[in-house]
C-alpha cells in the first residue's frame, strides 16, 4: 500500500499532470465564458435570421404526460417537462453543438497564435546564433585567408593547423 501511494504521489506532482489539472480548471472557467457568447451575443442572431426561432427551447413531445388529453401541446420545453412529458429536445442538442464548434474554433486560434509565437521566438533564437567561421586569420601577415587553407595566399607561410 505505501509503495502504491509513493507512486500516486509521484504521478500527482508531476509537471504533466499539475499542467493538466490548471487546463482542465482554465477550460471550466472558459466554457461559462463561450456559453454566454453564444447564448447571450450569437443565438439571439440566429433566431433573428431565422424568424424568432429559439433553438434552445425546440423540442418534440414523444409521450404526453399520464392524465393528458392528446392533442395537448406544450409552450415551452421546461412546461412539458415540468409536466412530465417525454420529450425529444433537438433544439438544445444544436445549441451544444453550436457551442462545442465556437469552442473548438476559439481553442484552434488560441493554439495556432501561441504556435506562431513559439515558431516566431525559434527563429529569433536561430538568428542570433552565428555561423561557423569560413575565414581564419594568416599568424604571419594577418591576412584573412580560407579556414582550410594549410599556405598563406599572400606571403606564401606555411600555416600550422
Amino acid at each position: 500500500m505505501k509503495k502504491f501511494l509513493e507512486e500516486f504521489k509521484a504521478f500527482a506532482l508531476k509537471g504533466n499532470v499539475i499542467d493538466l489539472a490548471v487546463g482542465v480548471i482554465i477550460g471550466g472557467a472558459f466554457q461559462s465564458i463561450v456559453k454566454s457568447l453564444i447564448d447571450d451575443l450569437i443565438m439571439p442572431f440566429v433566431g433573428l435570421a431565422t424568424g424568432g426561432v429559439n433553438f434552445s427551447d425546440q423540442f418534440a413531445v414523444l409521450k404526453l404526460a399520464e392524465g393528458v388529453k392528446a392533442g395537448t401541446t406544450y409552450p415551452s420545453l421546461a412546461a412539458a417537462k415540468e409536466a412530465g412529458a417525454t420529450v425529444f429536445a433537438y433544439g438544445s442538442f444544436i445549441t451544444n453543438v453550436i457551442n462545442f464548434v465556437i469552442m473548438a474554433l476559439i481553442i484552434f486560434l488560441l493554439v495556432k497564435g501561441i504556435n506562431k509565437l513559439h515558431d516566431f521566438s525559434k527563429k529569433k533564437e536561430a538568428v542570433v546564433e552565428e555561423a561557423a567561421p569560413t575565414t581564419k586569420v594568416c599568424p604571419f601577415c594577418k591576412s584573412e585567408i580560407d579556414i582550410t587553407a594549410t599556405r598563406c595566399a599572400h606571403c606564401t607561410s606555411e600555416l600550422k593547423e
